[in-house]
């Protein structure tokens, strides 16, 4: 059965492979993101990968309205959204004091804000009808605090918190919400956040087809919660055993210049 499957931030990376996975199942996609010739380019290569319909809504959601707008369009298209992607986001690097503070405010509209009125908007007529699924892209930086990109680990540290809440909240309504969290990943991410050259990505990175295959699947089975690659569980599970002083320290030097 055709669906509609609404992807944020769709333009590159992790959005871009979601994109295709639902187009390759052969359902309706709302691609959603900032840069209009980007979408049309995935557009026309989703039409010829299978998807039922592709659609095309230019927002930026560091704008407090956009989210609200996004639901307006959806609304006039007649899209009942079942599978809704909340990817959009990016981070930046540096001392909090020095970097520009609109935007980091930014970064808390696209990370936060956005992902919560979205789904917000769009849960109750999923609950209504019994079905639907969530999936939010948190991240292992959600689990430990952040120097040098303390506004982005916090920013995932509410996404992981939030989707977890949400998760048990939705138990028995027929609608589920996966949190996936990835470690390193090779997308334009790390380059805006002009941290692609920390020891962190210089470690080595999993790739977004990767990353995008596995929260993919494990929204469809209705998981709470996926880590995504061997290495960053095993991180994840030694930054718990450790003083919170050494997790401190660890990721400052992470994510530093290598």
């Amino acid at each position: 059965m055709v669906k509609v499957a609404l992807v944020t931030g769709a333009s590159a990376g992790l959005g871009a492979e979601f994109a295709r996975l639902f187009a390759a199942d052969g359902h309706e996609v709302v691609l959603l993101a900032r840069r209009l010739s980007r979408l049309e380019d995935l557009a026309s290569q989703l039409e010829k990968a299978g998807a039922a319909k592709v659609h095309i809504l230019l927002e930026d959601l560091a704008e407090a309205t956009a989210p609200e707008r996004v639901i307006s369009e959806l609304a006039k298209r007649r899209l009942d959204v079942e599978f809704l992607v909340n990817n959009a986001g990016f981070g930046t690097t540096g001392f909090f004091a020095e970097l520009d503070p609109k935007r980091e405010l930014d970064m808390v509209r696209v990370n936060v804000s956005a992902v919560v009125v979205l789904t917000r908007l769009l849960l109750p007529a999923m609950i209504a009808r019994k079905s639907g699924r969530i999936l939010n892209i948190g991240s292992t930086a959600g689990f430990q605090p952040g120097p040098y990109m303390a506004v982005y680990y916090a920013s995932k540290a509410f996404v992981n918190s939030f989707t977890e809440a949400l998760c048990v909240e939705l138990h028995g309504t027929g609608v589920t919400a996966t949190l996936c969290c990835p470690g390193a990943t090779l997308t334009e991410f790390a380059s805006v956040a002009g941290n692609d050259k920390s020891r962190l990505f210089q470690m080595g990175a999993m790739t977004a087809p990767q990353v995008a295959k596995h929260a993919y699947r494990a929204m469809m089975r209705g998981k709470p919660l996926t880590i995504p690659g061997f290495r960053n569980k095993v991180g994840l599970q030694s930054l718990r055993l450790a003083p919170r002083g050494a997790v401190r320290r660890i990721v400052a030097t992470l994510n530093k210049s290598a």
